[in-house]
Parts: structure tokens; C-alpha cells; sequence
């Protein structure tokens, strides 16, 4: 059985397949054509989130039995055609939550604390306390759209800073948040119009893309700041950017986009925003996790140790 990897795992996840003996081919940054004309030989595919795995491609995978994602959620992975074809899709969900939901938190006191620009004048030899002036986490209410793994971090950590957690997530029942001392919303206009700060942790679907746009904009309180370490697109990037140019809400963390790499994003102009380069993951024990995961369950798929289902 062949294993190609396309983009870089931990080493942990090669050796574990490989003592599974698995054949795996570690080819790295492949121009498109060049992936098309090997994929053919292959048994699984395992991806990041760089390489599209669309119909062109599963069309020209005729041996393949599984694709797998070392991360969270298949964005970039056709799965209904995926599945039609008869090929498993699988990724490691549980190997990044810890390393997105602080990175959240991160990002979010960067934005209260004026961190980036506090750090880039002090080196530029400036001392600008009174224009850097912060506020706090304490006593404020955050919104958390998306209740799932690691929204449910998220309002844990944040509740140890003394604020208010609200959540939307249509899904969760108001008992279950109950239970995590989190106060259901019904509509994301109901949690515009309450929260001082909001995290979104959607997967992206067509019914959650544009989840915060223009008119939801609009509803926010003009001290609003929003974070989103979830996916490119969930909030719309044109309208923040134009709530944030006219003063209508106070910041935003960004670290995903609907373009990436984004260097040319013009929310990156603006001061008011601190962002990253997709960093939610990237910590070296989410990236262990993903890579083991990933290739346990690959190993496991093709040597028939598990039933194949379609996606898990």
C-alpha cells in the first residue's frame, strides 16, 4: 500500500505508517500537473490545507481508498465526491483545539492591549503609553458563535477573566450551556447587539459564510471587537474592514482569510487589526498530534483494521 504526503507532518506520523508497513512518499510542494500525473499510484493522499483535493483530482486517483486531512475540518477536500467515489475522508479534529483556542485568546488580548503597536514604536524608539491606551477583559460579555470544541475552550478560558459568556450555536442546546455557565442567543443580531467582544469558531459551509456581514455589522456596539481564528470568509472581510475604517466598531484579530497567502488584504492597513498568518495550529504539540493521528488512522483504513464509512 503507497501513502503520498503532500505537505509536511510530523516525522512521527511517516514512521509510525511506515513500521505499519506502508510505502510513503513524501513529495512536498508539487506543481499541479505533477501531482495529477502520480496520484494514480497511490493508495491515500495526506494533505494540509494547501493542496486541493477537487474532482480533477479524485478522478485521476483511481486506487485511492482514503484522503486524509492532518488538521481540522476538509475545506479544501471534495468530500460528497469523495465519498461517491467510494473513498474515505478522514482528519485529526481533536489534534489543534488547544492550540486554536489560545491562540484566541491570544489574539484577543493583542487587540484589548495594543500589543503589536506597543512592541513596533517602543522599537522604533518611542514611548507612547497615552496613545496605547487598553481595555479590559473583566466584567465585559463575549459572544462565542460556534459552541463546539473549542468554543467550548474558549468561554471556559475567557470565564477565568471574569466575563460574561453568550453563545449562538443553533445546535446546542440551552440546558448544555447551561451546564457551562454560557447563556444561549437565538439570532446573531441579538448577539451583535450585546456583546464588547465576539469569537466565531464555524466550520465554513455555504450557510455560514458571510455568517457576520454588513447588516450584522450595523447592530454592534461602536466599542465591538472581533476575533476570527476560525475560517476566511465567516465574517465578511470587505464589511469589517468598512465598519473598522468608520469608526463603528473598535478592532479586530484576524488570523484566517478568504485568500491565503493574503499579504495585499487591506485590513492589514488598518491599526486597529492585529493579524496572523493562519497561526491557530501551528504549535509544535497540535502539529505532533495531527501528523499521529492522521497516520494512525490511515494505517488503520488500509490494513482493514477499520470499517470504511464514508467520512470521520
Amino acid at each position: 500500500m503507497k501513502v503520498l504526503v503532500t505537505e509536511k507532518i510530523d516525522g512521527r506520523g511517516i514512521e509510525l505508517m511506515r513500521k505499519r508497513g506502508l510505502q510513503v512518499d513524501e513529495k512536498l510542494n508539487l506543481e499541479r500537473k505533477e501531482l495529477l500525473d502520480i496520484i494514480g499510484n497511490y493508495d491515500a493522499l495526506i494533505v494540509r490545507s494547501a493542496t486541493k483535493v477537487d474532482r480533477e483530482l479524485l478522478d485521476s486517483a483511481s486506487k485511492m481508498k482514503v484522503v486524509g486531512r492532518a488538521g481540522n475540518g476538509m475545506d479544501n477536500i471534495d468530500v460528497k465526491y469523495a465519498v461517491e467515489r467510494k473513498i474515505e475522508c478522514i482528519n485529526a479534529p481533536d489534534s489543534n483545539s488547544i492550540a486554536a483556542a489560545e491562540h484566541t485568546i491570544a489574539l484577543l488580548l493583542a487587540v484589548c492591549r495594543n500589543l503589536p503597536k506597543g512592541d513596533s514604536t517602543l522599537r522604533d524608539g518611542l514611548w507612547e503609553r497615552s496613545r496605547l491606551m487598553g481595555v479590559e477583559l473583566y466584567d465585559k460579555t463575549v459572544g462565542i458563535v460556534g459552541l463546539g470544541r473549542i468554543g467550548k475552550m474558549v468561554a471556559a478560558r475567557l470565564q477565568a477573566f471574569g466575563m460574561r459568556t453568550v453563545a449562538y450555536d443553533p445546535f446546542i442546546p440551552e440546558l448544555d450551556m447551561a451546564r457551562l455557565n454560557v447563556k444561549k442567543v437565538d439570532t446573531i443580531d441579538e448577539l451583535m447587539k450585546i456583546c464588547d467582544f465576539i469569537t466565531v469558531h464555524m466550520p465554513k459551509t455555504k450557510d455560514t459564510i458571510g455568517l457576520i456581514g454588513e447588516e450584522e455589522l450595523k447592530l454592534a456596539k461602536k466599542d465591538l471587537r472581533i476575533i476570527n481564528c476560525a475560517r476566511g470568509g465567516l465574517v465578511d472581510e470587505n464589511a469589517l474592514y468598512t465598519a473598522l475604517m468608520e469608526g463603528r466598531i473598535a478592532g479586530a484579530g484576524i488570523d484566517v482569510f478568504v485568500e491565503e497567502p493574503c499579504t495585499g488584504n487591506p485590513l492589514l492597513t488598518l491599526d486597529n487589526v492585529v493579524a496572523t498568518p493562519h497561526l491557530g495550529a501551528s504549535t509544535r504539540e497540535a502539529q505532533v498530534k495531527a501528523g499521529i493521528m492522521t497516520a494512525e488512522k490511515i494505517a488503520a483504513i488500509l490494513l482493514g483494521e477499520e470499517e470504511m464509512t464514508g467520512t470521520r
